[in-house]
This record gives C-alpha cells, sequence and structure tokens, in this order.
C-alpha cells in the first residue's frame, strides 16, 4: 500500500501541551449587556473563517506543534522548523459537545436521517425513524440508563447547497463529568465543536468543563441552543438570559477574538429543525408548536454551519520544496510520511486489533509508545505489523471503505494494528517515519481510588467463571489500553488487590457492572480520594468540585445544610426563578460528595437535579464524618431468609434482602434506624408444633427491600465493608466476617477517632 499523507493529531493523554500566541477579546464592563446581545443577534454569520487560515510553522523541537487554529493569531516562522501545516478541504471534523442531557445524541441522530439514508446507516431497507432514535448510543449499558458512555465517530457524506460534496466526520461524546476524559481524548481529532445548551436552563458545569478544553485548544465554536420549544426555553429567549450567560461564560474562559464570533442557533433537536434567528424560532414555536419543519428549517441548517465556520483540517507538511498554499488537495499528501494517534482501541473477532485515528497508513506501520514530552523517537522500533482494512464508521456500522483509500484529515478505522496499540500512541509508516510522535493534550487527574479483588465470601464461585485475583487484574489492565481516564496500578500491601484510579463514582461503577454482565466475581473496597501534598506550601491538598442543585424552593434548606455542614462545602450562589425553582451553587470536596446522590433524593422527595465537576486541589478540609447517625443491620446466621424474620427485622431500619435470599455472617442485610451495627438472625424460622391455631393464618406484609446500584453502593459503603459483585448478585458485606474482631476493631477506630478530636481542640 502506498502512504497518503500524515494527520495532526492527539489523544487525551496527559502530556506536556504547546499554546500559540493568541488576540484576545474582552469589554469594557467586564460583561455583555442587552445592547451587546441586540447586536449580536443582528451580526451575520462569519462566511470566510474557513479561508483565512494562515500557514503554520512548527518550532524547532522534537515535538510536534499544537494546530494553529486562530484566524487571527500571529503567523509565527522559523527556517529550520520540520513542518508547516496546511489545510486539506473537503472535510470537516467536529465534535457535538454539552452538558449531559441537554440533547447531543438526538442532535446526531437528526443529523444522520438529514446526510444518510437509513439504508447506510442499519445496512437494510426497512429502518425507519424508530430505529435511529439514539443510534449513537449503542451500548447495552448507554440503552438501559440513557446516557452516553463513550466517544463515538460517524461519517457524514453531505451534498451542500452549492452542490458540493463534502465528508463531514461527527463525533458524540459523553456529558457527564466521571466520562470526561472521553471529550480529552476526541477533541484533539477535530477542529470544532458544536456545543449544545439547553434553552431552558443555560450553561451547566459540563458545558463550562468541556467549552474550557474546547477554547483552550483553539478550536472553532457554534452554539446551538436546544430544546427551544418548552416553555422555560421560551421565557428565557425572550429574555436573551441564556444568551447573556453563554456570552459572560465565554469571556471568562479567555475565548480569542474568533471564538468570540461564535454563530447561534435555536431549535429542537427531537423536533428537527433549527434556524439561525431567535424570532423565527419563536414564530415556529408559537405557530406550529415546535414540530417538525421543512426546507430551510430542517438540520441542514447546522450542517451548513459547519462548512461555513469550522476550518478544514490542518495537516503536517514536510515538503520543503512545495509552494506557500496553506490549502492542499488529498492527492497532495501522498509523498508525506505518515502518522496517526489512536484516539479508540478495540478488537473485532475477525479483524483483530483495530484503531480509530485521523489518516490512512501504508503497507506498513510500526508503532510509536508514549513517550515523556521530549524524549526523540528511534528509527527503526516499536512492533510491525500489516494493514488489513481501512474502514469508516456510518451510524453505528463499520463500513470497508472502496476503494481502501483514505487521505490526511479522515478520521477512520484500521485493522491489523499491532496488538501492543494503546490510547495515545503514534502509528506511522515503517519506511518513512515522522521524527516524533503525535502530541497530545493532558488529562484532569483521577480523583478516587479503589481496592478490586477476587470474590473470597461465603458465596464466591458459584455464579462466575472469572473468579480468580489474575482475572480480575487482566481484565482490569485490558481497560486502560482504550479507557485513558482509567489507572490501573499493583497495591504493595496486597498483591491479590489491584488499585483502580478513577474520575467519580459512576465511571468506577460502570467499569464494575460491565464486568459483573462479563461473568467475573470481585470485591470493591470502600473509595479513597486522591490526596497530595502541593509542592509550594507543602501542606495536605485534595480535589474540590463545583456542585449546581437545583430543586424546589420548599427543599432548598434541606440541600443547604446537608453540604454546608458535615461535608465541609461552601454556598457560592443561589438564585430563585419565577417557576419556584431554585439553583444552588456550591463548591465541595470530593470526598464530601461520596454517596451524596441517594441521600439528597431521598431528602427532597426526588425533585433535586445535581451536577458536579471539578475545579482544583485546594487545602484538605479536615475530617468529613458522613452518615455517622446510621448503623447497618448485619446478619449473624447461614441461609436463606425469610419472612417471618424479616417481618420483625423490618421494624428495626431498612433492609436490603428479600425473602429467599441467600444471606451469611457478616453480609449487611439493612440500615439500622439507630447508631451502631446490630446482629440480627434474617433466617429464623416460625417454630412448628402440634398445637393447633384457633386464629386464622396471620397476614405478613413486607416492604419491598431497598436496592441499590453499584456506584450507590460505593458511595454508601462504609470504611469496614465491601462490595461483593457476581453476575446475579451485588451485596454489601462487612471487611472482616467475624463478630467478636469486628467489635474490637470497631473500639480501636473509636479510640483513634477520640484522640483526633482531642488533639484538635487542643490546636
Amino acid at each position: 500500500m502506498m502512504v497518503y499523507g500524515r494527520a495532526v493529531l492527539r489523544s487525551g493523554i496527559a502530556r506536556k501541551l504547546l499554546v500559540p500566541r493568541r488576540s484576545v477579546i474582552a469589554t469594557s464592563n467586564g460583561f455583555f449587556d442587552q445592547e451587546a446581545l441586540a447586536s449580536r443577534r443582528r451580526l451575520s454569520p462569519p462566511s470566510s473563517r474557513s479561508a483565512a487560515v494562515h500557514s503554520y510553522s512548527a518550532p524547532c523541537s522534537n515535538l510536534p506543534a499544537v494546530r494553529h487554529l486562530s484566524t487571527a493569531a500571529v503567523e509565527e516562522t522559523d527556517d529550520d522548523c520540520a513542518y508547516t501545516l496546511k489545510r486539506r478541504e473537503g472535510i470537516r471534523n467536529v465534535a457535538i459537545v454539552a452538558h449531559v442531557d441537554h440533547g447531543k445524541t438526538t442532535l446526531v441522530d437528526e443529523l444522520l436521517k438529514v446526510a444518510t439514508s437509513s439504508t447506510d446507516i442499519e445496512g437494510n431497507e426497512t429502518a425507519d425513524d424508530a430505529d435511529l432514535n439514539r443510534l449513537m448510543d449503542s451500548g447495552e449499558l448507554e440503552k438501559e440508563r440513557g446516557i452516553t458512555i463513550t466517544s463515538k465517530v460517524t461519517r457524514l457524506d453531505y451534498t451542500s447547497e452549492s452542490n458540493e460534496s463534502y465528508t463531514i466526520n461527527v463525533v458524540d461524546t459523553p456529558g457527564h463529568a466521571d466520562f470526561a476524559g472521553e471529550v480529552d481524548r476526541i477533541l484533539s481529532t477535530v477542529d470544532g465543536v458544536v456545543l449544545v445548551v439547553d434553552a431552558g436552563e443555560g450553561p451547566k458545569s459540563q458545558t463550562k468543563y468541556v467549552l474550557t478544553r474546547a477554547l483552550s485548544l483553539g478550536l472553532v465554536p457554534i452554539v446551538v441552543l436546544n430544546k427551544a420549544d418548552r416553555e422555560e426555553s421560551i421565557l428565557r429567549l425572550e429574555g436573551g438570559e441564556t444568551e447573556l450567560e453563554l456570552m459572560d461564560l465565554f469571556e471568562a474562559l479567555g475565548a480569542d477574538a474568533d471564538q468570540m464570533e461564535y454563530r447561534t442557533l435555536y431549535g429542537s433537536a427531537r423536533g428537527g429543525w433549527i434556524a439561525d434567528d431567535v424570532d423565527v424560532a419563536l414564530k415556529v414555536v408559537r405557530e406550529n408548536g415546535g414540530s417538525e419543519s421543512e426546507g430551510a428549517m430542517s438540520m441542514r441548517g447546522l450542517l451548513e454551519a459547519i462548512l461555513e465556520d469550522i476550518p478544514s483540517p490542518s495537516v503536517h507538511w514536510y515538503d520543503e520544496s512545495s509552494d506557500d498554499s496553506a490549502k492542499r488537495e488529498a492527492s497532495e499528501f501522498e509523498n508525506e510520511p505518515f502518522s496517526m494517534a489512536a484516539t479508540t482501541v478495540g478488537f473485532d473477532s475477525y479483524l483483530g486489533r483495530t484503531c480509530t485515528g485521523r489518516i490512512y497508513s501504508g503497507d506498513s506501520i510500526t508503532l510509536l509508545p508514549r513517550l515523556d514530552s521530549d524524549s526523540a523517537v528511534s528509527e527503526g522500533t516499536g512492533p510491525k505489523s500489516q494493514v488489513s482494512g481501512v474502514f469508516a464508521n456510518r451510524g453505528v456500522s463499520r463500513v470497508a471503505l472502496d476503494p481502501p483509500i483514505a487521505h490526511a484529515g479522515d478520521i477512520v478505522t484500521l485493522a491489523g494494528v499491532p496488538d501492543s496499540v494503546k490510547v495515545g500512541d503514534t502509528l506511522t509508516s515503517t519506511n518513512n517515519q515522522v521524527p516524533s510522535f503525535v502530541d497530545t493534550p493532558p488529562l484532569a487527574p483521577p480523583t478516587l481510588s479503589c481496592l478490586f479483588g477476587a470474590n473470597n465470601g461465603p458465596l464466591g464461585g458459584r455464579e462466575g467463571d472469572k473468579v480468580s485475583s489474575s482475572h480480575v487484574r487482566s481484565r482490569l489492565m485490558n481497560e486502560t489500553d482504550n479507557n485513558v481516564t482509567l489507572n490501573v496500578e499493583k497495591c504493595e500491601s496486597d498483591a491479590e488487590k489491584t488499585v483502580v484510579l478513577g474520575r467519580g463514582e459512576l465511571q468506577i461503577g460502570i467499569l464494575v457492572e460491565q464486568m459483573r454482565r462479563e461473568g467475573y466475581e470481585l470485591v470493591i473496597s470502600p473509595p479513597q480520594v486522591l490526596t497530595q501534598l502541593c509542592p509550594i506550601t507543602g501542606e495536605k491538598i485534595e480535589p474540590w468540585e463545583e456542585v449546581v442543585v437545583d430543586v424546589d424552593a420548599e427543599y432548598s434548606g434541606a440541600v443547604v445544610n446537608a453540604l454546608t455542614g458535615a461535608r465541609k462545602g461552601v454556598l457560592v450562589e443561589m438564585m430563585d426563578d419565577s417557576q419556584g425553582k431554585t439553583r444552588l451553587k456550591f463548591e465541595v470536596p470530593t470526598r464530601g460528595l461520596l454517596g451524596f446522590g441517594p441521600e439528597i433524593a431521598t431528602s427532597t422527595r426526588g425533585t433535586a437535579v445535581m451536577h458536579h465537576c471539578f475545579i482544583e486541589d485546594r487545602p484538605y478540609a479536615g475530617l468529613i464524618q458522613i452518615g455517622a447517625d446510621k448503623g447497618r443491620l448485619v446478619s449473624n446466621d447461614t441461609g436463606k431468609a425469610t419472612s417471618y424474620a424479616l417481618e420483625s427485622l423490618q421494624n428495626r431500619g431498612t433492609l436490603f434482602v428479600g425473602p429467599g435470599e441467600e444471606v451469611y455472617p457478616g453480609m449487611v442485610i439493612g440500615e439500622n434506624s439507630k447508631a451502631g451495627d446490630m446482629e440480627v438472625n434474617p433466617v429464623r424460622a416460625k417454630k412448628a408444633d402440634n398445637m393447633r391455631t384457633q386464629a386464622k393464618e396471620e397476614k405478613m406484609y413486607l416492604t419491598p427491600p431497598k436496592r441499590r446500584s453499584v456506584e450507590e453502593l460505593i458511595g454508601y459503603m462504609c470504611d469496614d465493608e465491601v462490595i461483593e459483585v457476581t453476575p446475579n448478585s451485588v451485596r454489601l458485606r462487612k471487611l472482616e466476617l467475624d463478630s467478636k474482631k469486628r467489635e474490637v476493631a470497631a473500639r480501636n477506630r473509636k479510640k483513634q477517632l477520640d484522640s483526633l478530636k482531642n488533639a484538635k481542640r487542643r490546636k
């Protein structure tokens, strides 16, 4: 095969990031007023952005340079540079980013309907619109929970209104903060982002995070105010509140002059329409009720905006004898050395190891492992393999390219790559290597750690077929090949355990749920928030997060008390709206958020919606005691729980098990209504005698047991407990099953806690 080019590609591996100089715009008042909003709405969308791109020379270093995407940035040149950046026409690479539940995946589904036929997507002619709902969320857990967990790329072959053919690679990203690493790694493959914001809610915590990352990489933004057909959205659009909040957010995050000129579109992804003027959008909502509109109001308007605003991909150009033109056709890159960084790594039973990135490989490729940022590449080193196929993703289907040719700037999937390839590794031609690996932006650090081990409980080995610690460790190590936000280490204190470092309870809970369905049996220890010493002051620091809670006004006091009390949070902002809702913004230590989700749902009767996002490391907040007022109901016998025993026990607290479930000594079967643990017998049966009762048979009334998901248990369990996970069961049990040893350990912990409190009082 022939080598066809080198694409600029980075993934989410933590590494030094070079940021070019850029112009920054700011207003004299520090914010936008209503006049600024009216002026923005009158502005015509920029039409020449993609054309005003400078040729950029990389700095003289073994490191590759970052893309220079700002249209107003200063051009930097150097006679000894290794390459310059050129634009590859005919392609647009864009990511859809947003806060959770703001409509990213629905928007991508609508773009697929507009640009691609159902036959192309599903592979058959019988697919209808119902089959295309949440098409990109193809994973089993994604369908069950209605969230996006992993980033996915789909290819749209689109003919513009000017009758020109384009390839648009659209990336659907997760919106939950625990999966922000998926956004980090995929932003390096695109040249612009479509920021989707719920017009009725405005920008949220994850909106701020993804926008910060996009702006820091110099990506061009397009804003879509989604769900414009809702009542609360109409009120905010009429007053311009959401748009003003977005302008303030862009300015606060340091957007440059060109990024501040972002285009704003208004529409409804579910309704299948979009408009470039707020008055037109409001007219559609009032007259048609926000129903689907044809012609100029269809989602083609967003695709046209992408073609006009998002620049074509920048590609490294090594040929020094070429002219200075900033734009190139695909065929002109054929003699350039090939390189591609893996953003997604997978395995196919037929194709073998696959990796997705941005470009086509030659007939022989070499893997350049991730190195330190100042390490040079040794020629000829690294594992080699033969590329066996080139594929593109259409919807959720992987389609072989015919002919099997892709060019610089394309996002494709290669089959036949080395088995050792990992996310962030660079693939290059064996005979024509690039001088350095492709640079990648840094990732946000993990905040939690848990110990994973094989199930060593009394019921271990009955349900799963992967029950050893080596099975568990091997599976966790394989997970890090593609999940760059997850770190796995060996436990120094226990050779049978493995340390997993992640971003939050949901991320670890999703991993455990996937392993459970694959037949693994394992135990998980309580989460530990990662702390470190400040290199400047030497004091202990820990991660803090921004927490935003939307709740009915009558429950706002309960939320404030819960977060600012034992959880050591700080109330930053409090806003009321006309709908009887209150928005509370806090800054809370990550330790203080463990287990808070189920607690707030109970105390507010399910009316609260909470979102949180990592801010920074701050000084240690001190001891945080959560849930000390309630103990556990712990089984002291082995067998199956009986209705007779559970009926009497339900008055002592909340039960976690139902009749007929297997229990054993040390297993937590419920929550005690009082402080301290209580030993109970859930297998006790009614004694049988030969005395005939005069009354009718007694009726038993049992409250349904309270079931908790894995991520809820991760935040709920105490330091002396572990979660036991099998393919059919999720149990909470004490780490020490012997009740006498638990009593001794509890006394020792109480003494240590009292000594800490006394030491604090003396200070």
